[in-house]
Parts: structure tokens; C-alpha cells; sequence
């Protein structure tokens, strides 16, 4: 980020997190920087105000967050023009959100970081220097004096571009669960891997990216389906502000997938103008093939109706993903197999 004395770093992120205490208060300490707290809790227009009054250079925020900012009906009115860098992290980035803080809030040098509580936090980062489009589709390159490692279910570390559980080694993984070793010992193994349970892929110049949970890959019909994926797509429609994937039970083919939408303001859109979404040919298109795949044949086709209810039909929501509810940004809890739009012109649409 090359933060110096002269920075201004815009902190709304909580300080009882790594991203707050460690990457916000410990490295603004250790560069002389400013640090910024727009109010006790996150408030998007609260950030927005502070940014602009206090001229901060650098802003941090999970993705959540920088959705809610770019999303406020006052947004435009806003001078971001002081920014120049920040992080996003905590949770997987959309690259449609990255590319739109570059263009739309000046972060020019804004960089995304992975990591967990456990590893102090952060394992890798991209950097600066990294072209735009490595900013925006990875998570970097791992951090000096740490070691990383992509593994399958054997323990086997996996070929470049493979898919496997991160890995990581080195002076920030936690010495362990305070009173817990048994917890501890899943975690880490005798050789002092930490298992983070992440799936990524490190591709042949060592940058990572991750492509979901274990615990929330979707196994249906027999076949792995990763809800990041199909997210990722789903987030270059036009009037979509926000959008969740999770796994739910279905009697046919084991697990179905279940995609909660949230439109931009005054947008108005129905399950079939989403499932039917398809991107103009282009330099993208490679790179949505899978996915668009996978969302034609995934998502609950044909049936739906217009209401705001949720029916809690079948099963279980399995999707740790729901946790997230309090940023607004989860599918409803015990949904079964379908598909739902919130928001923009007041409408919704789900079929089950």
C-alpha cells in the first residue's frame, strides 16, 4: 500500500478484528499514518461523510461494505477524489466490486488481502505494482517469511491451477486455540501447516486465488459446483447490487442451489431476465463459460411467482454462507431449492 506519514486511512471496520487492530491501527502505528474512525459502527453514509471531510487517502472495508457505499442513493454527491489505495478482505471480493472502487472511488491502488484471525491475519496480497487485473481477480502473492502450500484431500500438493485446500506455514499462524488442543490439532498439523478448510488455486507466476469454502461446495447431480463462481458471474448483470449462492437439499439430485439477488435502486428485474443474462462476446468471455454454464443448468428454471414471502418448503438452508445476514447480504434462512430477487423497485420473484 506504501502507507507513509502523510496518509490518511479511513478505518470502519471493527477493532475487535485483525482487519481493524492489525492491518488498520498496527500499520498506520508502524507508517506514522492517520487513522479515521467514521463512527463507532459501520454506516455507510457515515464512511462516505469521512472520507471526503477528513481527505482520507486509503479506505478498508470487507465487500459488504463497499457495496453498501457504492450503492447509497447519496454516493455521487460525494468528493472521493483524495483516496488512492485501501484493502478489501474478510470475505471472498467480487471483481465487478473491485473494478467499480477503481473506477468509481479513485482507489487506484487498492489491493485485496486473504487471511484468517488465526494467521495474524494475512497470508497474501496483492500489490501495487500488480497489473489491474491481477488486483481485481486475485488475492496476491504470499506474504515474506511465509510459506503456502495448495493441497487435495490426500494431503498432496496439487499441480499450478489445480483446486485444494490452502495451506499456510510461518511466524504469523497462531500457536493455537486457547484451552482447546483438540481443536487446535485439526487445525494444525505436526509440520505446522495451518488447514485454513479455503479452496484456492496458486496458478504458475504464484498468484492465489480463492474459489470457496469446502464446507460450501455444492455437490449436485454427483458433480462439484462452487458457489463463488456463479456469484462471480451474476455480478456483472447490469442491475444486480448484490448476490449470494448456498447449497440446499433436493430430493433428485442431492443438493440444488439457491441465489438470493439484491437489485440496485430502482432497478426491477424477474428470475428469467437473470437466469437468461448472458454477456456480450469479449475478452471476458473465456472466464464465464464455466460459470455461465453452471448457472443454466443449476438454478430453478421456468416456475416462479411475483410475492415478497419466503417459503420455507423443503429442508435446511446447509449454507454457513447465511451467517452474513446482518449485512443483509444472505439468503433467507430454511429456504429450500430457489431463487429470489430482492429490492430495486420494490418487487421480488423466487420459485421453488
Amino acid at each position: 500500500m506504501r502507507l507513509t506519514d502523510r496518509d490518511r486511512v479511513c478505518i470502519p471496520v471493527p477493532l475487535y478484528h485483525c482487519f481493524g487492530m492489525v492491518l488498520g491501527n498496527l500499520a498506520c502505528i508502524t507508517h506514522g499514518a492517520a487513522m479515521i474512525y467514521p463512527a463507532e459502527g459501520f454506516d455507510p453514509l457515515a464512511t462516505l461523510e469521512a472520507v471526503e471531510a477528513e481527505r482520507c487517502t486509503a479506505l478498508y472495508g470487507v465487500p459488504t461494505m463497499f457495496i453498501a457505499q457504492l450503492g447509497h442513493p447519496e454516493f455521487k454527491r460525494f468528493d472521493l477524489s483524495s483516496l488512492r489505495t485501501g484493502i478489501m478482505a474478510g470475505s471472498p471480493c467480487p471483481i465487478e466490486v473491485m473494478k467499480r472502487c477503481v473506477d468509481e472511488m479513485n482507489m487506484r491502488d487498492v489491493t485485496i488481502a486473504y487471511g484468517m484471525t488465526e494467521t495474524s491475519p494475512v497470508s497474501t496480497q496483492t500489490s501495487c505494482d500488480d497489473p489491474l487485473e491481477r488486483r481485481v481477480a486475485t488475492v496476491g502473492r504470499v506474504h515474506p517469511h511465509v510459506e503456502i502450500k495448495i493441497v487435495d484431500a490426500e494431503g498432496r500438493v496439487v499441480p499450478p491451477g489445480t483446486s485444494g485446500e490452502f495451506c499456510t506455514r510461518g511466524y504469523s499462524v497462531m500457536r493455537g486455540y486457547w484451552g482447546d488442543e483438540e481443536r487446535t490439532a485439526e487445525a494444525i498439523d505436526r509440520a505446522g501447516w495451518m488447514h485454513t478448510g479455503d479452496l484456492a488455486t496458486i496458478d504458475e507466476d504464484g498468484y492465489c486465488n480463492i474459489v470457496g469454502r469446502i464446507k460450501d461446495m455444492v455437490i449436485r447431480g454427483g458433480e462439484n459446483v462452487y458457489p463463488r463462481e456463479i456469484e462471480e458471474f451474476l455480478f456483472r448483470h447490469p442491475k444486480i447490487e448484490a448476490v449470494q449462492v448456498v447449497g440446499v437439499p433436493d430430493l433428485k439430485y442431492g443438493e440444488e442451489l439457491c441465489a438470493w439477488v439484491k437489485l440496485k435502486p430502482g432497478a426491477s428485474a424477474g428470475a428469467e431476465d437473470v437466469q437468461s443474462f448472458e454477456l456480450l462476446p469479449g475478452p471476458d468471455r473465456a472466464l464465464q463459460d464455466p460459470a455461465l454454464h453452471q448457472v443454466r443448468r443449476c438454478l430453478p428454471d421456468d416456475r416462479h411467482r411475483q410475492g415478497a414471502e419466503v417459503h420455507h418448503a423443503r429442508g435446511n438452508d446447509q449454507g454457513a454462507r447465511t451467517q452474513r445476514a446482518k449485512d443483509g447480504l444472505a439468503a433467507p434462512s430454511g429456504l429450500a431449492a430457489a431463487f429470489r430477487i430482492d429490492g430495486g423497485a420494490d418487487d421480488a420473484a423466487e420459485a421453488g
